[in-house]
């Protein structure tokens, strides 16, 4: 009986190890791909940024398309804003049954729209647009780093991203209770994209904001993003689910998450921001930028230094002819530029630093003027530019210097090494090690970092020796059963109480047996789904791995060992992955340790063509580039409509060829759009922009 004992307890430690090499090998996949496509979304935001810095509009009418294509929100005046998003001369009709609201809200305008939400019910839209505007005005009042402390409430609720996962929502306020005047909140970012239930979301918490305004704090995440929004759903789910006002509610949210702040400190000891810290991180810089300058991180970068050159010559005045030594005729002028007037004394810093802001003010307006941009009416004292006021003898940043400082909170990562270093991975903001973490606290007085912006298995970890606390509440974010959510509770004492959950329903209504069975077969589930999405990536790039596989074949055998299979593959697709041990699950078939590619290549173009119909070296090309199509669409379709009008695509190809150096005259072009709009509708729908892209690579 005791042998007997042992080979179970033996057999059972075996299985559990294999079962969690297993998940963390399915966690890895999960993770890598998703990064990926971050950095796909980088890359495709720097293609756009090139267009547009070597692209010269020729008329009023392509500034007029740039404007909008790049900068819209920030070209909405503060009186056109609240013009085009007027709710009142909406009319709710008597048929809608769902949650009203009167403002100033009251608890039980919370407990009725959790309760509708729950119900699946709607708010309509008039009062979804009163309530954007009301926390909008609210959010232009608070500073850029929150402050809160724990001797006004028992303690403090801290949750990480939710992306659009409403059940986690509810699980949270069930189990910890909803936000009061004795219980504060702290959320942490990413409320959108992903899940299908973002507009939810940002209702609940900006309502639970308006109610309880010292209780309720929210911080800006890297998807409170414009150009995020467009690539991961919550632009595509919010016009779908609005149609007739969804323009508009995507506008005013637009503007609502460039007020968020941008931070929170708890007792000025606990800093919580929504992805990290870098070697310049700088809080005091961080507490006086203005915030709402930033609709999008992804916007912010430099142009290339010659541009950046030739910018500078033409603000100070040099024209072609005085700097060009063959005195080549210099191009017009569009506006006389303002000629500053002499510099007062470095000594009254006082009367420099305010004869440079009237100076800078004069060629913004000139610049204004010379891409055709109307000047902003003046807008009400918020609390940044208050601060800026008053801090008239202090340090000047340059928006680039401000632009990194956001970016970085944003989108950095902790990691186990020293130092600081570029996040390729994500392909924004940084990595950063213990040393940065600790000059850090120790420059600020603090006692440890609260971050999210990473899914973890169990919904927390720890690192740089328990200074650093990554908490994410959205459970099952990869798949049902992938990982955990969790969220942190703090009192007076600031040691952490953790929570962990799983909002699936399928789980709760099993027996503990049944649970444990469906715990293993859930396993199974959430391999097979990640390594089916990995196969999709492979796939992807078949080409390019027959290259590399063609380069250890020097005798064209179609064979290479596994070794070199697995450096190949990742040379290609550099996901950083464990090859060697995925390749049972990858690889079905070997013979004395060789591997025929071909075959292999094969086998993975029946998977996918088995779900397209589709010849394989085009459904390749679709595969690698479908989300980066479906976010050049969503980009040209400046009205969210799901079409593309004739003008939009025209104006969107000039900015193309320019760049493509593409010569294309109007009749061209117009004959191309005609060709492309296969139902002859006057417009191009994204079946119409996909099919037309399959058929010229088709023809390629």
């Amino acid at each position: 009986a005791f042998k007997a004992a042992v080979l179970i307890q033996q057999w059972y430690r075996r299985h559990v190890a294999r079962l969690e090499m297993r998940r963390r090998c399915t966690w890895r996949i999960f993770q890598s791909i998703e990064y990926s496509c971050e950095q796909d979304q980088l890359k495709l935001h720097n293609f756009f940024s090139y267009l547009m810095d070597h692209f010269t509009p020729s008329s009023s009418k392509e500034r007029d398309f740039i404007s909008r294509m790049f900068i819209s929100g920030e070209s909405f005046k503060e009186a056109e804003l609240e013009k085009y998003c007027d709710y009142e001369s909406m009319e709710v009709p008597d048929s809608y049954t769902g949650p009203r609201l009167s403002f100033p809200l009251l608890p039980d305008h919370a407990t009725a729209l959790l309760e509708a939400f729950k119900q699946k019910q709607q708010l309509h839209a008039r009062y979804v647009l009163n309530l954007l505007q009301e926390t909008r005005k609210h959010l232009k009042q608070l500073p850029n780093i929150s402050h809160v402390s724990t001797c006004y409430s028992e303690e403090v609720t801290v949750c990480g991203d939710l992306h659009g996962q409403l059940d986690d929502l509810f699980f949270i306020f069930y189990k910890n209770g909803l936000p009061s005047p004795s219980k504060s909140y702290v959320f942490n970012g990413d409320f959108v994209d992903r899940g299908k239930q973002s507009l939810e979301i940002l209702i609940i918490l900006f309502t639970f904001l308006l109610i309880y305004p010292n209780e309720v704090h929210l911080n800006r995440g890297n998807h409170e993003d414009y150009m995020v929004n467009l690539r991961y759903g919550f632009c595509a789910g919010l016009m779908a689910m609005l149609r007739i006002h969804g323009k508009k509610i995507l506008k005013m949210v637009q503007n609502v998450f460039c007020w968020l702040p941008l931070a929170t400190l708890i007792d000025q000891k606990v800093l919580i921001i929504h992805g990290g810290i870098s070697d310049t991180t700088d809080l005091d810089m961080l507490e006086k930028i203005q915030r709402n300058k930033f609709i999008s991180v992804l916007r912010g970068k430099k142009r290339k230094e010659s541009n950046r050159n030739v910018e500078i010559q033409e603000i100070n005045g040099e024209n072609k002819a005085e700097a060009d030594p063959a005195g080549n005729e210099a191009a017009p002028s569009l506006s006389l530029q303002p000629q500053p007037t002499q510099a007062p004394s470095m000594a009254n810093r006082l009367e420099f630093s305010r004869w440079v802001r009237q100076t800078v003010q004069e060629q913004i307006e000139w610049c204004r003027r010379l891409v055709d941009i109307s000047e902003s009416e003046e807008e009400e004292l918020t609390y940044s530019s208050v601060v800026s006021l008053t801090d008239l003898d202090g340090p000047c940043w340059t928006r680039q210097e401000e632009w990194k400082q956001i970016l970085d909170i944003l989108w950095s990562d902790p990691m186990p090494q020293e130092g600081c270093r570029v996040n390729t991975v994500r392909g924004g903001g940084c990595y950063f090690g213990p040393d940065v973490t600790e000059k850090i606290l120790d420059k600020y007085n603090l006692q440890f970092l609260i971050r999210s912006h990473e899914c973890k298995q169990e919904g927390y970890e720890f690192c740089h020796s328990r200074k650093v606390l990554t908490i994410f509440s959205a459970s099952n974010y990869y798949e049902i059963g992938s990982n955990r959510g969790a969220y942190v509770k703090l009192g007076p004492d600031l040691v952490p109480h953790f929570v962990q959950y799983q909002s699936s329903k399928a789980a709760h209504t099993l027996t503990m047996t049944q649970r444990q069975g469906f715990t293993f077969a859930l396993y199974s589930l959430i391999e097979e789904s990640a390594f089916r999405a990995l196969r999709e990536k492979l796939f992807a790039h078949t080409t390019a791995l027959i290259g590399a596989f063609k380069a250890y074949d020097k005798d064209n055998t179609g064979r290479i060992t596994l070794s070199n299979w697995a450096t190949a593959v990742e040379s290609v697709v550099q996901l950083g992955l464990p090859w060697r041990m995925l390749r049972p699950q990858l690889v079905r078939s070997t013979a004395e340790g060789m591997l025929e590619y071909k075959s292999w290549l094969d086998d993975l173009a029946m998977e996918q063509r088995s779900q397209e119909h589709i010849q394989s070296g085009l459904l390749e090309v679709i595969y690698r580039n479908r989300s980066n199509l479906e976010t050049i669409f969503r980009i040209i379709d400046r009205d969210h409509s799901g079409l593309i009008s004739f003008e939009e695509f025209h104006q969107t190809w000039k900015l193309f060829s320019s760049h493509m150096n593409i010569e294309l005259t109007d009749d061209g072009i117009n004959d191309l759009v005609r060709s492309i709009d296969f139902n002859k509708d006057g417009n191009i729908d994204f079946n119409e922009f996909l099919e037309a892209f399959r058929l010229v690579k088709q023809s390629q």
